[in-house]
């Protein structure tokens, strides 16, 4: 069949929220599909470090941190972190409307002490009750591995600043203030206390969508040929990118109705049954 480029999401995608653990069918349905000339990408919000430990399982490039860092197999194509200004003046006015945010550099992600609090709380939570994002955080905490104080902040560049708030009104000044420069891309849940809203503020000069124009382009081969899989809002771009879309069964109502197709669960080795439905295995 026609050779493919296969972009997966990570977290409710790839991987059970917050895991760094792809279920043994996905990984034999990426080796295999590899193996028949098919290359596979990962496609993700996630920072280089938070990407880092999927890449071992194989794959031929990657776009991280929602599109503003983008290698195809160790050739950088893109590398787009925040201006100082946008990143310092956007932590300033969260921060000052009592808004609770991490900086992602590529290399690290940093979080202030009342996120490192909540995500503490969130240990209590119950299964199902956090959306894929704030399970993702809550299982990096949990880790001990990918979140470090603020206070080691030493001014690297920040691609991402992912943010918690409590009520929609305490993010209106940010909005207001940079909304012609980042796209805020939320999630909202009420399962644990009061509820909140998280997001993330994604740079407009990039997404998902214009890193696999990027990684098609170098390679010479047409969007057409592109199949993608999310399960979040921030997966929007990326699928209307791809000449066939995919949106996990777990995944946000509005993305199953831009895709072409929903595909059963992680637990329910979706991408497996996908690949397969696909031909690509």
């Amino acid at each position: 069949m026609e050779k493919r480029l296969i972009f997966l999401d990570i977290d409710g995608t790839l991987i059970e929220p917050g895991r760094m653990e792809p279920p043994a069918s996905a990984v034999e349905a990426v080796e295999k599909a590899r193996a028949n000339g098919h290359k596979v990408f990962l496609c993700t919000g996630r920072n280089y470090k938070m990407t880092s430990p999927v890449l071992h399982y194989g794959f031929d490039g990657y776009v991280s941190s929602a599109g503003g860092y983008v290698v195809c197999g160790d050739k950088v194509l893109f590398d787009c972190p925040m201006d100082k200004a946008q990143s310092d003046g956007l932590r300033a006015i969260l921060e000052a409307n009592g808004v609770e945010c991490t900086l992602e550099a590529r290399d690290a992600t940093f979080g202030g002490t009342q996120m490192m609090e909540r995500l503490s709380s969130y240990q209590k939570s119950r299964p199902g009750s956090l959306n894929s994002e704030l399970e993702r955080w809550r299982q990096a905490f949990a880790d001990g591995m990918l979140i470090r104080p603020l206070t080691e902040y030493q001014g690297e560049p920040v691609y991402k600043i992912c943010y918690i708030a409590d009520r929609a009104e305490a993010l209106a000044p940010a909005k207001a203030a940079f909304g012609d420069q980042f796209v805020f891309c939320e999630q909202t849940t009420f399962n644990h206390g009061p509820g909140c809203i998280n997001g993330e503020l994604i740079n407009r000069k990039f997404n998902k969508g214009e890193g696999i124009r990027r990684i098609c382009e170098y390679l010479d081969v047409p969007t057409a040929s592109v199949i993608a899989f999310g399960d979040s809002e921030n997966d929007l771009e990326m699928t209307d990118v791809a000449g066939i879309s995919y949106c996990m069964a777990n995944g946000a109502e509005a993305l199953k109705a831009r895709c072409d197709r929903v595909c059963p669960s992680v637990k329910e080795d979706g991408i497996a049954r996908a690949f397969a439905e696909l031909g690509l295995i």
